[in-house]
């Protein structure tokens, strides 16, 4: 059993998953005391090549970055951290900044600009796609070095829009 503990838009979720099956496709999982059965069609897959799960029996579709600091799913983008409640350590920031489109769409508005400071979370693009707005936001605290895209600009996705350092 792994006891994670996952932070999904500021709110933190205690997750115990446990394998049940050979393969590790899928997993009997307890979210803050609730039971529920997660399978991973592709459990090899990297966050980034995860395109769906099942989650007690109902398919969701999921896109997340390569670090899994983000995922969007049905009701939008969302930040993402996850912590191995077992490590000692903190797993230190991964990623280089870069913040990609998850979605090919429309860049409806920039939010900022080269050299602002920004925080984790922090809007940093506004995506229009699917007929949702999708705030794009900064992956960790830093200072915008680049800004690649304009308003009204049609992206594809996992265009570079904006570099964060």
């Amino acid at each position: 059993m792994s006891t994670l503990l996952v932070t999904i838009d500021d709110h933190t979720y205690t997750v115990e998953l446990t394998p049940t099956s050979r393969g590790g496709e899928t997993f009997d999982a307890i979210v803050d005391g609730h039971a529920l059965t997660l399978s991973l069609p592709r459990p090899t897959a990297t966050a980034a090549e995860m395109e769906w799960m099942i989650i007690d029996g109902r398919p969701y579709e999921i896109v997340a970055d390569a670090n899994l600091q983000w995922l969007h799913a049905y009701d939008g983008l969302h930040t993402v951290e996850i912590q191995d409640s077992n490590q000692r350590v903190a797993r230190p920031r991964s990623g280089d900044g870069r913040v990609k489109a998850p979605i090919p769409g429309l860049i409806a508005r920039v939010l900022v600009e080269p050299g602002a400071a920004v925080q984790a979370g922090q809007a940093l693009v506004i995506l229009e796609a699917m007929k949702m707005e999708n705030e794009i936001r900064a992956p960790f605290d830093g200072v915008v070095g680049s800004v690649s895209v304009t308003g009204g600009q049609s992206v594809v996705r996992n265009q570079v829009l904006v570099e964060v350092h």
